[in-house]
């Protein structure tokens, strides 16, 4: 299984998220400057994100986004899946019509791989990676180089 970048995207925005939950929403610029994820590709992640339940929009000066939940609610998986992403290695979709029909004779092989695939990402939380102190110390460097939540640090002064 290779993830695409749409998984991949949407699971490095919600852990941007969850990391700069304390300081507020986050806008989705934030997210494209600080991640190098292209805006009009958040919005559409961003889309999906909200439907699932996973994000909340908050509007007005000082709006973004949110996590709908807490972090220690929200899998790897609800999030890979929230975006349309399949968990799934077997060429016919878990269906067993593989071949002709009928399951192939690698169909169970595939499908118990992706019953551990989707088992050990609805295992990770994002609050697991928000913990961990070689995460914080790059989203610090991140902050620093493009000078996130300055200026909102100054508009309130």
């Amino acid at each position: 299984m290779r993830l695409s970048t749409k998984g991949r995207y949407a699971v490095t925005a919600m852990m941007d998220i969850a990391l700069h939950e304390k300081q507020g929403p986050v806008t989705l610029a934030e997210i494209s400057q600080c991640q190098g994820i292209s805006l009009s590709y958040l919005e559409q992640l961003f889309s999906k994100l909200r439907k699932h339940g996973l994000v909340t929009g908050v509007r007005g000066p000082g709006g973004g986004y949110r996590l709908a939940k807490t972090a220690d609610k929200i899998s790897i998986a609800d999030i890979i899946q929230s975006v349309d992403e399949k968990l799934d290695m077997t060429k016919c979709g878990g269906k067993g019509d593989c071949s002709n029909g009928e399951k192939c004779l690698t169909h169970q092989l595939w499908f118990d791989l992706s019953c551990r695939l989707y088992e050990f990402l609805s295992g990770i939380k994002l609050d697991q990676y928000v913990n961990r102190p070689e995460i914080n110390v790059l989203v610090k460097k991140q902050d620093i180089l493009y000078g996130r939540f300055i200026n909102r640090t100054q508009a309130l002064v």
